[in-house]
């Protein structure tokens, strides 16, 4: 105990040190509390209460994370004895996270079926809270136990989100599957984790010599520990063969849920793999798997898997689930050229990829608002009926195909460009492969994302009835989100210049 005493002074200034460039989550955490008492205080009423002091908070953070852009222009910061790490990724991941959480935030009690919940919504804003601020820390964690910490608080809001409406049995089950799948990858990354511990002696994974360590341990070990932690983070980003609970779960979640586990902990979740897999990419010392060729064959899977399934289904969100897996084993084709321009491309293709799937998510409830519409074969002939939500629809499906002239076709031409030049560089079989891969999924992608076009304008039914009411609030969001798809695809410099 003694020992430890002279330590406690420069322990101390660390943690003060680290304060301000810790700002946006501790406001995340003072609003968490905030929206949590008023919940407690005002009762069932506080529905739309709560949505204003949350989404107010919200902005609030969102303007902490632009502050923090210059405090990493130069350099990065690591927190809390090396537990964080502020960087201009992160930076950039957590902005574009809580951008996207605001929009979530209004759109849920935009949704007719999630708004009639007998609980009603507050709590629902306090789990959102909640989860961006382990969102947040997912994106800044370096360390196996910040990593372990971050990736269960969002884990935990996420199986509270999804079985939120528990007087639905599609919900409940969706909710359980969830749990299950959640539970069982998180212990075996905690097995993972305590492998690596036990191998280095440090959960540093960045400033220690933990490389070091696991190098004079046995190369199988080593390697086998280290797939444990990934299994962990595959889980959050669905990868192959960790897809298995997204159809069920994203079917049976409210739409507005599933906007939300589309999206943005993706998001961070991809941000924590730019943090933990430079050393075992740079150092020399590391004898274990090739951790760009794992992912490079779990890209080519996933993009394949997802795809292909995605052209079965009839079930409009489960087949966005299944395109959602499918973008994101194209993403890992940015993440695996481990260079600055991938990175650029990588943060770029997540914003607009989210932005999309949200936009698209949010026509789905609002079909299913006016006409309970939920199959492909339900928006027969619905078109000329709804032209405004119909033309948004297609422009946002169109993006996510990756058509000229929208912001889906900028971003995957910026990840080919990116994958190109490091086969350029090093004529890599793998960089090769996953160029080929992307270009024919994108093909195989056109299959089923016109589908709904397809039955919008070109199949005709007379038993469509146009509803006398129409949710106006997602019709102006799909359109926003159109017209930014469109401006971002002409105009890619509004966002790429600020990466």
């Amino acid at each position: 105990m003694h020992n430890l005493l002279p330590h406690i002074p420069a322990q101390l200034n660390d943690v003060f040190g680290s304060i301000p460039y810790f700002m946006p989550e501790i406001y995340l955490t003072v609003l968490f509390l905030a929206v949590l008492m008023a919940d407690l205080a005002v009762g069932r009423r506080s529905v739309e209460f709560c949505k204003v002091l949350a989404c107010g908070g919200l902005v609030v953070v969102i303007l902490k994370d632009v502050s923090q852009l210059s405090l990493v222009h130069d350099a990065s910061h690591a927190l809390f004895s090396n537990m964080l790490l502020l960087s201009g990724a992160s930076v950039h991941m957590k902005l574009i996270v809580d951008v996207l959480s605001f929009i979530l935030l209004l759109y849920f009690t935009w949704d007719d079926k999630l708004k009639a919940h007998t609980k009603g919504l507050s709590d629902l804003y306090t789990i959102s809270i909640a989860s961006v601020l382990g969102l947040h820390l997912m994106a800044m964690a370096i360390n196996l136990l910040s990593v372990y910490l971050a990736i269960e608080m969002v884990s935990l809001a996420s199986y509270l989100m999804v079985a939120y409406r528990t007087e639905t049995g599609l919900s409940a089950e969706a909710g359980l599957k969830y749990v299950l799948f959640g539970a069982a990858s998180s212990a075996i990354m905690l097995y993972g984790i305590s492998l690596l511990y036990g191998f280095s002696g440090s959960l540093d994974l960045l400033f220690d010599n933990t490389i070091v360590q696991l190098s004079k341990v046995n190369e199988a070990s080593a390697s086998v520990a280290l797939l444990l932690l990934l299994i962990g983070i595959g889980f959050k980003l669905s990868f192959v063969p960790l897809h298995f609970w997204v159809p069920d779960v994203y079917q049976g979640a409210p739409t507005p849920v599933t906007a939300y586990l589309s999206t943005v902990p993706k998001i961070a979740a991809f941000g924590l793999l730019v943090n933990i897999l430079p050393p075992f990419l740079s150092a020399t010392s590391w004898k274990g798997i090739n951790v760009g060729q794992v992912l490079s064959a779990v890209g080519i899977i996933t993009m394949i898997a997802g795809n292909f399934a995605a052209v079965l289904q009839n079930n409009v969100k489960r087949m966005l689930a299944y395109s959602s897996i499918g973008h994101t084993g194209f993403a890992l084709m940015a993440i695996v050229t481990f260079s600055a321009q991938g990175l650029t491309a990588l943060i770029y293709y997540l914003a607009v990829y989210a932005l999309a799937n949200i936009g698209a998510l949010a026509l789905v409830s609002y079909f299913s608002n006016i006409l309970n519409a939920e199959d492909v074969e339900s928006y027969k002939g619905l078109g000329l009926k709804y032209p405004v939500a119909s033309v948004c629809f297609v422009i946002i499906l169109i993006s996510l195909t990756g058509i000229p002239v929208t912001a889906g076709f900028t971003a995957k031409l910026f990840v080919f460009s990116a994958v190109y030049s490091v086969y350029e560089q090093t004529h890599s079989v793998w960089m090769l492969a996953l160029m080929i891969t992307g270009a024919l999924t994108t093909v195989v992608s056109l299959f089923y994302y016109l589908k709904i076009p397809l039955y919008l304008f070109l199949k005709r039914t007379e038993n469509a009835e146009v509803a006398s009411e129409k949710s106006y609030n997602l019709l102006v969001l799909a359109v926003i989100v159109s017209f930014l798809l469109i401006l971002l695809g002409i105009f890619p410099d509004l966002l790429i210049k600020h990466l």
